[in-house]
């Protein structure tokens, strides 16, 4: 019998659209799919040779659960260097992003607690809360704001049982990059209350306006500040299951509690090639992160031409989210897009209530299919 907390918890969104989009290709319907947040881009070759000869090396054994020194030297240098946050080797824990998200729940969250969410936001923070036997607090974040929250309702959902709050910066589903001086505040109210931030900047490298600001670079943030991040987006490495956790010593031991005793510790040759990806050339991440701005910007043009959409401009990551004029759930309409259309998108309900009346566009693929995609779109939507 499967456990209570399990039956609480719903099934990916995303993935769910991911399985059901690789069914039907698999019978032979021709679908364009924005539905996987996952680069087209094939991993950079000095990252592949760096595994490659890691293997032929012989480095195929386990490492210590927390990562190898190397590695972890190389995030605290980056992230010192490039965040300005204060970390040295000792404050980094190497581990898949997914996998620290979900220990940081269990470690951090016990039953009863309340973990406040911005909404919209990703699809797998409530679970790894409901997992924990914790309550998600949704705090909207509203289209006419570019989906910045405003810190005043942070502050407002704040009660005695609130243990932590979740930002996602630069954000999925909705491409905002948190500004300065809004973290600042959030910042205060976390200092002020006592309270835990879960700080994921998984797309931190993939900005077109403005700057990342990385909270736990604040005065008096680091050590309440668990820092999520890797190397997925970035580099076009989403196979190869590698990023890091940022925190305290006394908390990057608590998660690596939780780490020893499950994967015990990461792929050791990965971890010899994340290395080369963090201190080798630099060329093929920008060259991607320009590519993705010409596809956003492709993206926002073609939206324009669709009288239904609505979208602001999002300043990172690689998703646009459309709002639309019909009378329609975001999961019906994802239905409609997908069984007549044959374009896969994810409807805006599985980031949260505040989704409705959105979908998500992943345009992490190729002009030609941003064309097309949108062309369906346009099509479909004409006909309702």
């Amino acid at each position: 019998m499967v456990s209570k907390r399990l039956q609480e918890v719903p099934a990916s969104g995303t993935i769910a659209i991911s399985n059901l989009v690789s069914q039907m290709k698999a019978e032979g319907v021709d679908i364009v799919s924005f539905s996987m947040g996952e680069p087209d881009f094939t991993t950079p070759e000095n990252i592949i040779d760096a595994c490659c000869d890691s293997l032929h090396a012989g480095f195929t054994h386990y490492t210590p659960s927390t990562g190898i020194p190397e590695l972890r030297e190389a995030v605290a240098e980056m992230e010192n260097r490039v965040d300005g946050v204060p970390c040295k080797a000792s404050n980094v824990l190497i581990t898949p992003t997914k996998q620290a998200i979900f220990m940081i729940a269990l470690a951090y969250i016990d039953p009863g607690d309340e973990v406040i969410l911005m909404d919209p936001t990703w699809v797998s923070y409530e679970a790894c809360i409901r997992l924990a036997g914790g309550v998600p607090v949704y705090v909207s974040a509203k289209y006419e704001d570019e989906f910045v929250v405003d810190p005043a309702m942070i502050e407002a959902a704040v009660t005695p049982r609130t243990k932590m709050i979740i930002l996602n910066t630069p954000s999925n589903p909705t491409g905002t990059v948190m500004p300065r001086e809004v973290l600042k505040q959030i910042a205060d109210i976390a200092i002020a209350n006592d309270i835990m931030v879960l700080s994921d900047e998984i797309y931190e490298a993939i900005i077109y306006e403005g700057k990342h600001t990385s909270i736990a670079s604040f005065p008096g943030m680091f050590d309440r500040t668990l820092l999520v991040s890797g190397l997925s987006k970035t580099y076009a490495m989403t196979g190869w299951r590698l990023g890091w956790a940022v925190a305290s010593e006394e908390n990057i031991k608590a998660i690596n509690k939780l780490q020893s005793h499950s994967i015990s510790c990461c792929v050791s040759f990965v971890q010899k090639a994340a290395v080369e990806a963090i201190r080798g050339p630099q060329d093929a991440k920008n060259a991607m992160v320009a590519e993705f701005r010409k596809r956003r910007d492709l993206a926002l043009d073609l939206i324009s031409e669709i009288p239904q959409l609505e979208c602001n401009v999002p300043k990172g990551a690689f998703y646009v989210f459309p709002k639309y004029s019909m009378d329609m759930s975001s999961a019906k309409l994802a239905e409609v897009l997908l069984k007549e259309g044959h374009v896969a998108v994810t409807p805006g309900i599985a980031f949260g209530p505040g989704g409705e009346g959105f979908f998500r566009v992943s345009y992490a693929t190729s002009e030609g299919q941003i064309r097309e995609g949108f062309d369906r779109i346009k099509k479909t939507l004409a006909n309702l």
